[in-house]
């Protein structure tokens, strides 16, 4: 145009607009002095209202590419959605996020078990003190898990600066609180109990914090862990009111498994021989076989078992006629109940349900050791290949898995198939929430 360039852009399409014309809408109609489309709805101005400066224009032009989506009649799109989150909830999930791989929540799926086993193997049902018992030990884990970060601190930062605290996500003195705070949380749940699983419990709080302050890079190390895992199943046991020594084989094995798996983790971060990953193959199978043989009477609970074989006794002698009195008189079959209940009224289970229940009781401890076998062994095989430390880590991982189906294989060792069960049932949650955070 002649005169010179005195328009401005008025509109995102690009547009310009002189004092004698202007193209405003965006299907290209053209506005004459006398009559201007000012909007995009249709609305007309009159003379005087068209003569408005460009600089307005583009102000005003402006003011509605910043208004929302839902201003301009659009519907937000997921996008507009996403940029109007706060910064302060998308902090807060961050933080979650932090604490949640800092205490290992996945792992937390294999705690209910060793009360539970520990129950069992002590010749007692569950009960609340056994829940009692469950709420005191996730205290006690979690709190070594947050005391085991704040003391790897310095080492995480060259091998794993992705942790929580190198990171710089959760603070050092965080993480300290909150395993002091877990720790009393634990011993305070404990000591409702009773004054025997206060006992335990603070032994196993004084394990904890000796291992990941002083124990951890000695030869002592595994030993402590180990020792960490039994106490924690025993918990279980004198909280039910049981036999604490009944319950020490299946600590035993728990705590034997749990060594295998803490030497094989010292060399998580950088690798190392193959050694570690076979001897925890070697006790895998061992243990495995331990568990699949047939069970031996201290195995049994002390009186369920015991009584189910006097009672069977007791009911083929009156099945055949009646069992003789001590003066050479016969008793007659359910006269004298107070000598142990008839079988056939119901007081003690009939010769082949028994068989049959001790022939489950066989194939549901077998499955559960196959199980356990199977998710320890792999990925320890593995790492007996190839000791790096990504299939170190794996094998770590797989040998934590692993204590579930331990757990509920000693539970059906101890004749308590349902314990078994629900400690079992655990396992799928473990695997696929550790999918997400690492257990590790």
């Amino acid at each position: 145009m002649s005169g010179g360039r005195a328009s401005q852009d008025a509109s995102p399409n690009g547009l310009h607009a002189s004092p004698t014309e202007l193209r405003q809408s965006p299907d290209g109609l053209h506005a004459s002095p006398s009559e201007l489309r000012q909007s995009s709805d249709g609305l007309h101005v009159s003379p005087s209202e068209s003569h408005a400066s460009p600089a307005a224009v583009v102000e005003a032009d402006s003011a509605e590419q910043q208004a929302s989506p839902g201003a301009r009649g659009v519907s937000p799109t997921p996008q507009d959605a996403a940029s109007t989150t706060s910064p302060r909830s998308a902090r807060q999930g961050a933080n979650v996020h932090a604490w949640v791989e800092l205490l290992r929540l996945p792992a937390l799926f294999t705690v209910p078990g060793d009360a539970l086993a520990g129950a069992a193997a002590a010749g007692a049902r569950p009960n609340p003190r056994t829940l009692v018992a469950i709420a005191s030990s996730l205290c006690l884990y979690e709190a070594g898990m947050a005391l085991n970060d704040w003391a790897d601190r310095a080492e995480d930062a060259v091998d794993r600066p992705h942790r929580p605290l190198p990171s710089g996500r959760i603070s050092p003195t965080a993480a300290l609180a909150a395993a002091g705070g877990l720790t009393a949380a634990g011993l305070a749940l404990a000591s409702t109990a009773g004054r025997r699983p206060l006992a335990v419990a603070g032994a196993l709080a004084a394990t904890v914090w000796s291992y990941d302050l002083v124990l951890k890079r000695t030869p002592a190390g595994p030993v402590a862990m180990a020792a960490a895992r039994s106490l924690d199943l025993l918990l279980g046991g004198v909280a039910a009111n049981g036999d604490i020594r009944r319950a020490l084989p299946s600590a035993l094995a728990l705590g034997t498994h749990t060594l295998a798996v803490t030497t094989v983790s010292r060399h998580e971060t950088q690798g190392g021989s193959p050694w570690a990953p076979l001897s925890g193959l070697a006790t895998t199978a061992a243990l495995a076989w331990s568990i699949t043989r047939d069970g031996t009477e201290r195995d049994r609970q002390p009186g369920r078992d015991r009584r189910l074989g006097r009672d069977l006794h007791a009911g083929q002698d009156r099945h055949a006629g009646g069992a003789r009195q001590p003066g050479g008189a016969r008793k007659q079959p359910g006269r004298d109940r107070k000598s142990g209940p008839d079988w056939q009224s119901g007081g003690a289970r009939p010769p082949g349900r028994a068989a049959a229940t001790a022939a489950n009781l066989v194939s549901l401890r077998g499955a559960l050791a196959a199980v356990y076998a199977a998710t320890a062994a792999r990925p320890l095989f593995h790492a007996a290949l190839n000791p790096s430390p990504q299939l170190t880590q794996r094998a770590v991982g797989g040998g934590i898995r692993a204590m579930i189906p331990l757990q509920a294989a000693l539970a059906a060792r101890s004749g308590a198939p349902v314990t078994a069960l629900l400690t079992a049932a655990l396992a799928p949650a473990a695997r696929r929430f550790g999918r997400k955070v690492s257990m590790t």
